[in-house]
């Protein structure tokens, strides 16, 4: 039977009382007031009692009770007050373990996750920043217009360092011409060792100042020198001093050590730079004919004190095109520019001239992921503290009625956050400690926790007082503005109000959680798309050499019958960049109907008769290259993109002029895709030519074993190359080497939204249980008139049912936009199935009716005596 609702004091009246009665009256007279209102209710009406209530509170407009006078309490010192609050504190954390325990595991999971991406972005904003000068190095960068379109790139002609410290000498401190990092033999006696290194001017060790741990960094001003990292000098002469020692670099130079510098670190665009030889050396052997035109090298710079990169940006801006202005390679447009060294790693792409960032897109990506999976973690505290404010309630009000102000009250409930958060940080370091090492294997990093660095226990306990104050706000605000008269007298009741900001917050859980799991699933299926799609050849079983003596192209035929005699080699092929990364290209071919004022670009692929038989090309139309045809050697096969960019319509026969010869196409294949699987595929030019080639390509017969196939191909490799290693390189594995990035960005987002899931379970089965032990009383009495198991978990389940789905309906069209904006950055794309959407919302509502099931069946499957005498 319900009863009526307690009449209520006129509210204006009581607001009129609060806003003129001294603060340590207020509750005394409102009690007073109220007592004698509910009396003439109930004598002369609610009418009359009203009006009444008006009079008592006017008459009470008198100096004395407006006077502000303080209670004389004895005032207990700060320590006190901050023990006391620890101590109740503790004391609720402990009464009430299992809530405890669910708000400890979200948050230390929540801090874990938000410290790990920590650690990672502060490792990728410090990149480059161990060099001393690194706010005023650069990479000298070019614009060229191709066909209306800008390309850029790094790559320097070899005479602009010189013409930059000729015409343009007072902007600079330091310009430096340096060969692109490969990997080189070094020999000390029998000692071989293939390293990372390059060829660079001597100024690059005052750039980067080299910390030198022997000799000096003058060092490299000896032609015949070589500066060493501390890895790689140990590798070679163990704890032997190796200053002055000689080493053989490729079987070419004798260079003597005349230094040796401290390993760069990980984060840094040099990290693979284990030694660093003259770039004279490089020079010597490198053909004369080199042009402005050749942009095979860097340069970097370091800037004089007085200059800044825009203005010498602007000032070098056409150093190439003057040099260039009465040549074919003018019709190109250079244009230099300077690209800061704190723009290498995050701020590296370009897109048609501008820079359209890079690597902070992902930095930005897993920052704002941290801020809400801590967030979840947070609102799982503040809902379970909120949630169970009906059994806090008589606490507030005997504290208030007692003295304690809101303010006092808010501390108590702030001081509470802060000690869960702090306990929930220390499980949190434990995850992080067991976890890095997965996480750096995933990341592809070398992070580790900065525990002697005082600005990360700063942050550590800015980062703690931060959780304390999100995960705290809202409860200690809420609780603490409860009415004490209310309270005490046994008034107070939650309302459907007070139930509405706990359901706001679970939306906003599962609205995140679903987000990420939605958008992983889109980042996999772009990366599967883009695995999947023809590449016009087979990948399968090719390996790759490097070639380091000129003995394997003047014996190129004998080498190759004796690795077909074999029986473990198909077919083998040379050429002078990998099939799955072309990156040489040539302009200035002409041919009927081109354009007067085209600047073209094709890539240009140098390859022997064997390639198209060995990748398994497929032709469409004329011809494969021949020894049987003598012409072949002028001869051009395109790809179907060439074709298209030539407008031929009959490529078959048509003659093509390049550097004044002319070449006859034999031969169209269809496209392959030597470059960027996300990007369309560049017009290709395939030609015949037994020079300046750089690897040798073989196919291992699939019969084979691949180890049986390599000690065999070894064994004839070394009979024509004794000096050098035999290093290989499978297709298949570097082509994958393409969707790294990709991949890694995919692996934490996923493993991020199984967390976020699993923080929002948390929370949600914290608050599913408390909604059963409120509705204990509810559930006995359904059960009393009949309800069946089924029933009541319908009953008890259709709630939590309706925030997941009211999430889902905010997190897919959410998902969608921004997900397809993403997908559109690549030229080669994916559609964004329904399927994607249709398996995480049947996923979310299956996860949560798991997590609610449970408390529900158990509510449901309790005798309903129990409950009830219970009560």
């Amino acid at each position: 039977m319900k009863h009526p609702p307690r009449p209520v004091g006129p509210r204006l009246a009581t607001r009129l009382l609060h806003l003129f009665c001294a603060p340590h009256r207020v509750d005394e007279l409102e009690g007073d007031l109220d007592e004698l209102f509910q009396q003439r209710v109930q004598i002369i009406g609610l009418r009359k009692a009203r009006w009444r209530y008006w009079r008592d509170v006017v008459s009470l407009l008198r100096p004395s009770l407006m006077k502000r006078v303080p209670v004389d309490y004895p005032r207990p010192t700060t320590t006190t007050m901050l023990r006391n609050y620890l101590k109740v504190a503790f004391r609720n954390l402990t009464k009430h373990k299992g809530y405890s325990a669910i708000n400890i595991a979200g948050l230390a999971t929540g801090m874990a996750v938000a410290i790990l991406i920590g650690l990672w972005v502060a490792n990728e904003f410090a990149y480059n920043q161990n060099y001393a000068n690194y706010d005023r190095i650069a990479k000298v960068m070019q614009n060229q217009t191709f066909d209306d379109k800008i390309d850029t790139w790094s790559s320097q002609a070899m005479q602009l360092a010189p013409e930059l410290r000729t015409s343009y000498g007072s902007h600079f401190k330091y310009v430096v011409t340096a060969d692109f990092p490969g990997d080189h033999l070094l020999s000390v006696g029998n000692l071989k060792i293939t390293k990372v290194g390059n060829f660079v001017e001597p100024d690059i060790t005052e750039m980067l100042t080299l910390t030198m741990l022997k000799g000096t960094r003058a060092g490299l001003r000896d032609p015949y020198s070589i500066l060493l990292s501390e890895s790689v000098a140990k590798s070679l002469f163990g704890e032997a001093d190796p200053l002055n020692k000689l080493i053989n670099i490729d079987k070419k130079w004798d260079v003597k050590v005349t230094g040796v510098y401290a390993d760069l670190p990980p984060n840094s665009s040099f990290q693979n730079l284990t030694f660093i030889a003259p770039w004279d050396l490089k020079k010597k052997d490198l053909p004369e004919w080199l042009s402005w035109g050749n942009s095979w090298f860097q340069t970097f710079v370091q800037l004089a004190d007085n200059a800044t990169m825009e203005t010498v940006s602007v000032a070098i801006k056409d150093a190439k095109l003057n040099k260039v202005r009465h040549e074919s390679d003018a019709r190109f447009k250079p244009e230099l520019f300077l690209l800061p060294m704190a723009n290498w790693h995050l701020h590296s792409e370009f897109k048609n001239g501008v820079n359209t960032g890079g690597q902070i897109q992902y930095v930005r990506l897993f920052s704002i992921i941290g801020l809400f999976v801590l967030l979840l973690a947070c609102i799982n505290f503040m809902n379970l503290s909120t949630a169970r404010s009906e059994k806090r309630a008589k606490e507030v009000g005997v504290r208030k009625a007692i003295g304690s102000v809101r303010r006092q009250i808010m501390l108590q409930f702030f001081s509470e956050s802060l000690l869960l958060v702090s306990i929930a940080f220390i499980f949190a370091i434990l995850l992080v400690v067991l976890t890095l090492p997965a996480f750096n294997a995933i990341a592809d990093r070398q992070i580790g926790i900065p525990w002697n660095n005082p600005l990360f226990w700063i942050s550590v306990l800015g980062f703690n007082l931060f959780t304390s104050l999100v995960a705290g706000s809202y409860p200690a605000v809420y609780l603490s503005s409860f009415q004490p008269i209310k309270v005490l007298k046994g008034t107070f009741r939650v309302g459907r109000l007070a139930v509405l900001p706990r359901k706001v917050l679970v939306v906003v859980q599962f609205t995140v959680s679903i987000t990420l799991i939605i958008g992983t699933l889109i980042v996999f299926q772009q990366i599967e798309f883009a695995k999947n799609r023809p590449v016009g050849y087979s990948r399968s079983s090719l390996v790759s050499v490097p070639i380091k003596a000129n003995t394997l192209i003047t014996h190129f035929a004998a080498f190759r019958d004796e690795l077909l005699n074999t029986g473990v080699v198909e077919e083998v092929a040379a050429t002078d960049s990998p099939i799955t990364d072309t990156y040489v290209t040539n302009g200035g071919l002409s041919w009927k109907g081109k354009a007067p004022n085209m600047a073209d670009e094709f890539v240009t692929l140098r390859i022997t008769h064997e390639f198209g038989k060995m990748i398994g090309w497929q032709l469409k139309e004329g011809r494969d290259f021949s020894k049987e045809f003598a012409t072949d050697s002028t001869g051009f096969i395109l790809n179907e993109a060439a074709v298209a960019y030539m407008r031929l319509k009959k490529p078959i026969g048509e003659i093509i002029q390049w550097s004044g010869e002319p070449f006859k196409v034999i031969g169209v294949v269809k496209n392959l895709v030597t470059q960027s699987p996300y990007e369309p595929v560049k017009q290709t030019i395939f030609f015949i030519n037994y020079k300046r080639l750089s690897l040798i390509t073989f196919k291992i017969n699939p019969t084979k074993s691949a180890p049986e196939a390599l000690a065999k191909v070894e064994a004839i490799y070394k009979k024509y190359d004794p000096d050098n290693t035999f290093d290989f390189k499978f297709a298949d594995q570097e082509y994958a080497k393409k969707f790294g990035e990709e991949e890694r960005v995919g692996k934490l987002a996923s493993v991020f939204a199984v967390l976020a899931i699993f923080i929002s379970c948390l929370g949600l089965f914290g608050l599913a249980s408390f909604v059963m032990e409120q509705r204990t009383k509810e559930i006995g009495i359904r059960k009393v008139m009949g309800a069946s198991v089924s029933n009541l978990w319908q009953l008890l389940s259709k709630d939590f049912v309706l925030l997941v789905v009211i999430s889902l309906l905010i997190a897919i069209p959410a998902t969608w936009y921004f997900m397809q904006d993403w997908v559109q950055r690549y030229t080669y794309h994916t559609e964004i199935s329904w399927w994607i959407f249709a398996v995480s919302g049947a996923g979310a509502l299956l996860i949560t009716l798991l997590t609610v099931s449970f408390q529900s069946i158990k509510a449901a499957l309790m005798n309903p005596v129990t409950s009830l005498r219970s009560e």
